[in-house]
């Protein structure tokens, strides 16, 4: 299909697609509009950004437009499962922007973090759609606020995450209010076991939509990987905020602390950025993602959680402050950036204990994220370090064996990673080398830095040349 005219779309709603400036389906919608309008159920995988939102929601409307009938009160023609506040609110603006020309068409949204009492009364005389988080609707219907048991169509949207975030009983409590005779489109980034046998469970011969290898990342993005100190962050992300050409750049990291944290350390260099996550209110979290989306916020500092339904055009950086500890997620960050047809670059600060987090991130996307300049944080040189080699080399440690030349003797806090000949009554250290450091550039020292034995007051100075007596 290379028009939306293809599908066979009613009126109302290719007037709308026209007024949003939609002209050429994406291919995840190529395929599964046609298979949604048929009336089959669709397994869809799918990265975010692809289009998805619009892949189910045109058929749905099209159902809506064709098959005209008032809803019952307190209740509502199609389910819409989501895993968070901001992806759920996102997918009911979109059910209105196609929607747009359809009268009446009454969509509810059902999110946590704002009252209840709001949304009981849009659900009193029916509607239908209702987009929903798993634990709100939960919540709706243990007040007989909602029935489920007249939905036709249910879309369970980002089912992967839906896992991640332990929603996965809270599904199963929901399909089992629903009626057997139903359709279900059901989209995943990424499909593991579970989410595989969770599908086989709710659909009943269902079409299998893959647009790209599953788990694979958009070829539009240039990925990058930066090895660093943990320490080191802070001035790595000032540096690369300087150094690249930003648009709208969204930053993640893995707490909600640490994302205030960024917030701070920004602001002390002159960066405004704002924080998103689970902490803040739904008013804050709104008014934040409104102005991201219009420009007046160029820096985001995000968590997973939080940052799970951001489509916000124009993101042309997302930075890894802190490497995600579950690989799949990798991928839904980065694809915050090049979409619509856009490039995007995605940089990733990966500290000594992230490294584990980068091979299981590499080993999902079947890539190897290249890497750019090492950064370290400034040390000030060691004071009191010892002596050093007669020779060059490196610094004795109690006469090691190496390659630096004759040491000093007796001299408090002489030590090498590598030095020659010790000095008299030193202890061999038998030739070991110091353990490289991550990343190091060959004949880069592999310094572990200096270690300094403290003296008890009163007590004589050891000799660090010779064994203590016992």
């Amino acid at each position: 299909m290379t028009s939306f005219t293809d599908f066979g779309l009613a009126e109302p709603i290719l007037r709308a697609l026209a007024e949003e400036k939609y002209e050429t389906p994406t291919p995840i919608q190529s395929q599964t509009i046609p298979t949604a309008l048929a009336g089959r159920d669709v397994i869809g995988i799918a990265q975010t950004g692809t289009g998805k939102t619009a892949a189910f929601a045109l058929p749905i409307l099209n159902h809506l437009t064709t098959k005209r009938l008032r809803p019952e009160k307190k209740s509502c023609r199609v389910l819409v499962l989501s895993p968070t506040r901001e992806l759920s609110g996102q997918i009911s603006e979109s059910f209105r922007a196609y929607g747009r020309h359809i009268k009446p068409l009454a969509v509810a949204l059902a999110i946590g973090g704002v009252p209840i009492n709001r949304q009981v009364r849009s659900l009193a005389h029916g509607v239908e759609v209702l987009v929903a988080t798993p634990g709100r609707l939960l919540d709706l219907v243990n007040q007989r606020a909602v029935t489920l048991n007249q939905v036709e169509i249910l879309v369970l949207d980002e089912a992967d995450r839906m896992l991640d975030m332990g929603f996965i009983h809270d599904i199963k409590r929901v399909v089992a209010m629903l009626r057997k005779e139903r359709q279900t489109l059901f989209f995943s980034a990424t499909m593991p076991q579970e989410i595989t046998r969770l599908a086989d469970q709710m659909l009943i011969d269902p079409v299998r939509v893959a647009v790209t290898p599953q788990a694979t990342t958009v070829e539009r993005i240039a990925q990058r990987v930066i090895h660093t100190e943990k320490s080191a962050k802070p001035a790595l992300l000032v540096e690369v905020l300087k150094a690249e050409k930003t648009d709208r750049v969204l930053v993640f990291t893995r707490t909600k602390h640490g994302a205030d944290k960024v917030v701070r350390s920004l602001e002390k260099t002159g960066f405004f950025a704002e924080a998103i996550h689970g902490n803040k209110s739904q008013n804050q979290r709104e008014r934040v993602l409104a102005d991201f989306r219009s420009g007046k916020l160029r820096i985001l500092i995000a968590t997973d959680i939080a940052a799970r339904g951001i489509d916000v055009d124009g993101v042309s950086h997302v930075i890894n402050y802190d490497l995600p500890n579950v690989p799949e997620s990798y991928v839904h960050r980065i694809g915050r950036t090049a979409r619509a047809g856009a490039d995007g670059i995605a940089i990733s600060f990966c500290d000594q204990e992230e490294g584990v987090f980068l091979r299981d991130i590499e080993r999902l996307i079947r890539v190897a994220i290249p890497a750019s300049g090492e950064r370290q944080p400034h040390r000030p040189a060691p004071q009191n370090a010892g002596g050093r080699g007669n020779n060059g080399g490196g610094r004795n440690q109690r006469g090691g064996n190496g390659g630096g030349g004759n040491g000093r003797h007796g001299q408090s806090g002489n030590r090498s990673h590598g030095g020659g000949n010790g000095g008299q009554g030193g202890r061999p250290s038998h030739g070991h080398q110091g353990i490289p450091r991550a990343g190091a550039t060959p004949g880069e020292p592999n310094s572990i830095g200096t270690v300094t034995f403290l003296q008890r007051s009163g007590e004589p100075r050891r000799n660090a040349g010779h064994r203590a007596p016992r």
